[in-house]
């Protein structure tokens, strides 16, 4: 009888790829995990229990076909599963490393819950997908057939470039509109090169521009261009903007220097990677080198500028979060990579207010307990009176999350329904919005969001754009 290749979780250990020495990582910003060798992706891989209903493929937002291209991996067949990995994912290599697994598909994983570790399935995606660009197997975008019609996308984040990919694959005529110098959003400028080494971007964008993808950067919607003359030139409209409107704090000397969007800093940061002049950065402003850090929040974002500032040579970092580790929002993966890397939680806290001397020298600190559970379930935090203290701070990062910025009134356009919350009213299967031919993804549409539900409404979208012009071409015909 053949051996079995798979279930082999009863007898093979999980194991991550190995990761760089926190000593040693903390100095650069290169990607702290590194590769799996074949053999070890293979054991990897054959863990999987290759479950009846597989919870890893429906906690994943793309619908990923994990457990077949798990099951392809440890039989050694890579072309195969990069090709199944691609069919449903515009940018696997991308997902495989900034995708929380550990709150989707991993997280799910059946063998997780029964106690004998997770299959590590985005560490395996990531050896898959790096194989497929080492090997040449990432075939450049042809479409069978040029088609007239145009699209216009505004926005090079990561539902923008997946509605493109899909869209020019189709034969579209694609231009996308950025406010950037430079195409990918916040993957570009937003997540900081250890989680997502900026070459792993460029390729994909690379590989739109080559299949004839037209990116019009530096392109500020309302002011450079309108969006009525974008409407005017295309046959239908993605808007794939993204939310990049921080939320602020209230309290004593909130606007003090010295306390600085967190938007502004991992935007500096990264562009310092790139090797831009960035004047904020090199007058300190948004350099943490030999400072006292304190960062507000407890996203994947706060997460993303304790490990900036570590990296920046910080005196001490310290990230305030107002619920304890058990409910905060960001990765627990990344909380434990930043505690290797020297930050220290301080849980149950919140700002109250900040001192200054000049510029902000500390925050005014609010110890908080646990109350009961609100509506989502998650237990609310309460003050405790009388028990405030000052964290001394020479540069404080608000990481507070983001909102979207008012549409209809930058771009000057009537029409244009939005929520109660500012965000694009669009029907969540079409993604169709109030205008005829223009449809909305991502964040603009969600609120803050992950990149893989911004990759799935750019797909989406793409599908319902392709109905939209066969409908009008049809109506044309007639």
């Amino acid at each position: 009888m053949a051996q079995q290749r798979m279930l082999q979780f009863v007898t093979v250990s999980r194991e991550m790829p190995e990761k760089r020495a926190a000593s040693v990582r903390a100095q650069d910003f290169g990607e702290i995990y590194r590769e799996f060798a074949a053999a070890k992706a293979a054991e990897q891989a054959a863990r999987c229990s290759q479950c009846g209903v597989p919870y890893c493929q429906s906690h994943c937002p793309l619908h990923n076909n994990i457990p077949d291209w798990l099951r392809m991996t440890a039989e050694g067949r890579l072309q195969e599963a990069y090709d199944l990995a691609q069919a449903t994912n515009t940018f696997p290599e991308i997902c495989g490393r900034i995708c929380p697994q550990d709150r989707l598909c991993e997280g799910n994983c059946v063998i997780e819950q029964a106690g004998h570790g997770t299959v590590t399935i985005g560490a395996i995606e990531k050896y898959i997908t790096d194989t497929a660009w080492d090997m040449g197997w990432v075939r450049p975008i042809r479409p069978a057939q040029e088609r007239a019609e145009s699209v216009g996308i505004i926005g090079a984040g990561p539902g923008g470039l997946a509605a493109a990919d899909a869209l020019r694959r189709a034969g579209i005529q694609v231009t996308v509109y950025d406010r950037h110098d430079r195409a990918g959003g916040l993957m570009t400028y937003g997540i900081p090169g250890f989680k997502l080494e900026k070459d792993v971007i460029g390729q994909r964008i690379a590989q739109l521009e080559q299949a004839g993808v037209q990116f019009v950067q530096n392109c500020n919607v309302g002011e450079d261009l309108s969006f009525d003359a974008i409407r005017g030139r295309h046959d239908a409209v993605v808007i794939a903007t993204g939310v990049y409107k921080s939320r602020e704090l209230d309290g004593d000397h909130a606007s003090a220097g010295g306390i600085v969007r967190a938007i502004d800093y991992l935007t500096a940061s990264n562009r310092k990677g790139f090797g831009d002049e960035v004047p904020e950065f090199d007058s300190g402003e948004l350099d943490a080198e030999g400072k006292r850090v304190v960062v507000i929040g407890g996203g994947d974002t706060a997460m993303d500028c304790v490990r900036t500032a570590i990296r920046q040579g910080a005196l001490s970092v310290k990230c305030l979060y107002r619920r304890d580790r058990e409910n905060m929002p960001g990765s627990q993966r990344e909380v434990a990579n930043a505690e290797e890397e020297g930050v220290d939680f301080v849980w149950l806290t919140a700002p109250r207010g900040f001192t200054v001397g000049g510029a902000v020298d500390g925050v005014i600190v609010q110890q908080m307990r646990l109350g009961p559970p609100d509506v989502t379930g998650r237990h609310a935090p309460e003050v405790i009176e009388g028990a405030d203290y000052v964290e001394a701070a020479d540069l404080v990062i608000k990481a507070l999350g983001f909102e979207p910025e008012d549409l209809p009134r930058l771009w000057g356009v009537e029409g244009l329904e939005v929520t109660r919350w500012g965000t694009v009213r669009a029907d969540f299967r079409s993604h169709a919005t109030s205008l005829p031919g223009v449809f909305a993804v991502g964040d603009i549409v969600r609120g803050a969001s992950l990149v893989v539900w911004a990759i799935r409404d750019g797909r989406e979208a793409a599908e319902n754009v392709l109905s939209y012009l066969a409908g009008a071409q049809a109506v044309a015909a007639e």
